[in-house]
């Protein structure tokens, strides 16, 4: 009998779950090679290796570490029982058992057993028997094409069913062997995402009631309505693999523990073992680092009394030190801007012209490629893209500042071409207003290196350069960033009347090192806020640079209630009030919207974005943004998104702007 149409489109997703585990065992062997993890034996599950992206490296490397100290916390805590047991439900072409077997950790009384789809089971299987490293392992073994069980040893189980068919799966493992009395360990990756959510509950289930000792390990995604959420949700769709949301659990388990992989890595990884994987490869992505990990989630959920000490720790301390949020009761509207300007692209440096300018500088666009500086221009229908003639080339740069300078114009500084290659330049960009030729959509602006004397700071990218005052002249004013392998915490001085870097007396405790932070003029000083820190935690706190007679003093404001913590945002002084916007923070409850903070009384309140208007998810991060006139009622939003993992990348397609009236009322 054919078969049905809802059968082939079962076949068709099942095949595309399958194809899912191909993937990531590419994606495994890439981090195992560029020395993330040890295992010597995922690389014969491939044809070859092939060089993943560093960001994927290390997502797949904070997933084998989560599930690492997962399972083997369960072997320490089972390590006296007579008997015991692993059971990977959907292990596609994992590698646990040989290495749990090469490490020693596999005493002769544990057993593993992996179910899989019977096509990947007998496709391992085949993998298996042609290798001689991964066959040695198992020593004396027998296979079969015929039957659930297509590899058995004495230690090591390979069943092939559909593991949806409970009284399937429940039949072959008991044929296998396996003791539903032994403490048992059941590990889910990325399993049940893929799943209806009938079926994952199920499972879920089954597992409770049939295994009284157990501890259920399970690695999957989460939090799919964000704008990250969107790109993961569309990248399952188009392979036909859509990601069922796991909205309950069934009953039956006693104890739960469940963190988010930035959790996972800022509590339960060492700092000096943070420190040796964050220098394995040159890195510049951390708005999306942590948004990966903030949508992945690894839990321990245990039965009876033997695997309770193997669940996961709680975290010593929160890490979204907040006493609590001040929400405004309306959300701020963000709008498309009119008109047919488009501007895709990341690490762009904005600055306004005068009312209907601004131009852009730097930064990357799709495929990361540099990006020649632009002009937006808004006239009478909306606005709309100018091209900018330069009289000399700007070279590549990505996260540089652009400063308005006293006299007019701007300066650039710093940046990077590549996370190994930070710019200590200055430019000085000067422009005459009649060369703005609207007819043209053209602006003509001269470049020249600035020629600075005194002691330049070391070169860096993602710092802050505002200008301030003391004695009657103008400083540039540099603090934080980051260069290749240090976060920075140093603040430098240059006079830009005499173009020379100077030391100024700054008094005060000075704001740890960062990067990714926001500074604007404030009362011939500055205001401060967030960052990423050293220890790669976000921070939130505003600091003020004040003018004092013999130079300036930090001072910082105690913000109540306190603002979570964040970076990559953008942030503009209207009046006496810092507005920040947008950024990436570890808090679970949504994205960042829009901050606002009295300078004078420290009090804030936090604003939602409606976004609904906006034909696209909305990314804020690596993104520019400026005030418009008249009085910054409203504030313009430019390019912003990044890359989503493994999913693809998007980008901002058209700027936005977002209503201030609620902020200013």
């Amino acid at each position: 009998m054919p078969a049905t149409n809802t059968t082939k489109r079962k076949q068709a997703r099942d095949t595309a779950v399958q194809g899912t585990n191909d993937s990531s065992v590419v994606s495994k062997v890439s981090a195992a090679a560029q020395g993330y993890f040890q295992d010597a034996f995922i690389q014969h599950f491939v044809c070859k290796v092939c060089r993943r992206a560093p960001l994927i490296n290390r997502g797949y490397y904070v997933r084998w570490r989560a599930v690492d100290y997962c399972v083997k916390s369960f072997l320490q805590a089972t390590v006296k029982c007579p008997k015991r047991q692993i059971l990977s439900l959907g292990a596609g072409f994992d590698s646990l058992f040989f290495r749990l077997h090469e490490e020693g950790a596999l005493v002769e009384h544990t057993v593993v057993y992996e179910v899989d789809f019977p096509d990947v089971a007998q496709r391992k299987a085949a993998l298996i028997s042609d290798n001689l490293t991964l066959a040695g392992k198992l020593g004396s073994r027998s296979t079969s094409a015929i039957g659930p069980v297509v590899v058995s040893s004495a230690q090591y189980r390979l069943l092939g069913v559909d593991v949806r068919e409970e009284a399937q799966v429940e039949e072959a493992l008991a044929g296998a062997g396996l003791d539903w009395a032994a403490p048992t360990l059941l590990l889910s990756e990325v399993v049940l995402t893929y799943m209806e959510t009938h079926w994952s509950d199920s499972v879920i289930g089954w597992a409770a009631n049939h295994f009284p000792q157990s501890l259920f390990v399970m690695y999957e995604q989460i939090r799919p309505w964000d704008p990250f959420g969107q790109v993961m949700q569309d990248h399952f769709l188009k392979l036909n693999s859509t990601l069922h949301a796991l909205q309950k659990y069934s009953d039956g388990w006693e104890q739960c523990v469940c963190l988010d992989m930035n959790e996972f890595y800022l509590s339960l990884v060492p700092e000096d073992e943070r420190h040796r994987v964050e220098s394995l490869e040159p890195f510049d992505e951390y708005e999306e680092w942590y948004q990966k990990c903030s949508h992945y989630f690894v839990l321990t959920a245990s039965r009876g009394h033997l695997t309770p000490q193997a669940l996961l720790p709680t975290p010593p301390v929160s890490l979204v030190p907040w006493a609590g949020l001040s929400r405004a009761p309306v959300a701020l509207s963000v709008r498309t801007t009119p008109g047919e300007a488009c501007v895709e692209g990341l690490g762009m440096a904005a600055i306004s012209l005068g009312p209907g300018w601004v131009l852009l500088t730097g930064g990357a666009g799709k495929g990361s490629r540099a990006m020649a500086p632009k002009c937006l221009v808004r006239g009478q229908t909306g606005w709309r893209t100018a091209c900018v003639l330069s009289s000399t080339d700007w070279g590549i740069r990505r996260y540089h500042t652009l400063t308005a300078h006293p006299l007019g114009g701007a300066v650039v500084y710093g940046g990077r071409s590549s996370p190994l290659n930070p710019i200590g330049s200055l430019l000085r960009v000067t422009f005459d207003p009649c060369d703005r030729v609207e007819e043209e959509d053209t602006l003509k602006v001269c470049v020249k290196e600035m020629a600075c004397t005194g002691d330049p700071p070391e070169p860096r990218w993602r710092h802050i350069a505002t200008v301030v005052s003391h004695k009657g002249k103008d400083f540039l004013f540099v603090f934080g960033g980051k260069n290749h392998s240090t976060v920075l915490g140093d603040g430098h001085f240059l006079c830009l009347d005499q173009q020379h870097w100077t030391e100024v007396l700054v008094e005060g405790t000075a704001p740890e090192a960062r990067h990714s932070h926001t500074a604007c003029p404030y009362q011939g000083g500055l205001a401060l806020f967030g960052g990423l820190g050293s220890g790669g935690v976000p921070l939130g706190d505003t600091q003020l640079l004040k003018p004092t007679a013999g130079g300036f003093c930090w001072d910082r404001l105690e913000v109540h209630p306190p603002l979570i913590p964040r970076y990559g945002h953008a942030a503009h002084v209207i009046g006496d009030r810092l507005v920040v916007v947008g950024g990436v923070w570890l808090y679970s409850g949504g994205v960042p919207g829009i901050a606002v903070i009295d300078l004078t009384s420290g009090s804030s309140l936090e604003f939602c974005l409606d976004t609904t208007s906006v034909p696209w998810p909305l990314m804020l991060h690596s993104f520019c943004s400026e005030l418009l006139e008249p009085e910054g009622t409203a504030v313009l939003l430019i390019g912003g998104g990044g890359n989503c993992f493994s999913f693809g990348t998007h980008l901002n397609p058209r700027p936005v702007t977002v209503d201030l009236s609620a902020v200013l009322g």
